[in-house]
């Protein structure tokens, strides 16, 4: 709660208030797809840089035999065991317990990127944890 009082205290620009007021308005969802929209159209990432993601792209068009190595998951169903698959995806992405709640929500009615450019075995142990929670994710 510090937090956010701090970020109360912030002030905005006046030629910023107008999109900081828009952006305050939008649900966690919204802000994900603006971010990955951003990102797309400038060239960034709001992430830490990941090196897998660029060889593995850059690498795709020459060898296509070669196997996979980074995939984003995907939460596509939540199953009977919701509060479980909130626990899993608030240890995988780091996520506040509303955040975590919000995104799985969602996932009931379209899917819902958990992580994106996740290492084979990492993925594959993502998988795992969601489908003990009664979930159903896919890596992409």
């Amino acid at each position: 709660m510090a937090e956010e009082i701090k970020e109360e205290k912030i002030e905005v620009p006046e030629k910023f208030k107008k999109l900081v007021e828009e952006i305050e308005k939008m649900s966690v969802l919204d802000l994900s797809e603006l971010v990955k929209i951003l990102e797309k159209k400038f060239g960034v990432s709001a992430s830490a840089p990941v090196a897998v993601a660029v060889s593995g792209a850059a690498g795709a068009g020459d060898a296509p035999a070669e196997e996979k190595s980074s995939f984003n998951i995907e939460l596509k169903v939540v199953g009977d065991k919701k509060i479980e698959v909130i626990k899993v995806v608030r240890d995988i992405t780091g996520k506040g317990l509303k955040e975590a709640k919000d995104l799985v929500d969602a996932a009931a009615a379209a899917p819902q990127m958990i992580k994106e450019n996740a290492k084979k075995e990492e993925a594959e142990d993502i998988k795992k944890k969601f489908e003990a929670a009664g979930a159903k994710v896919e890596l992409k």
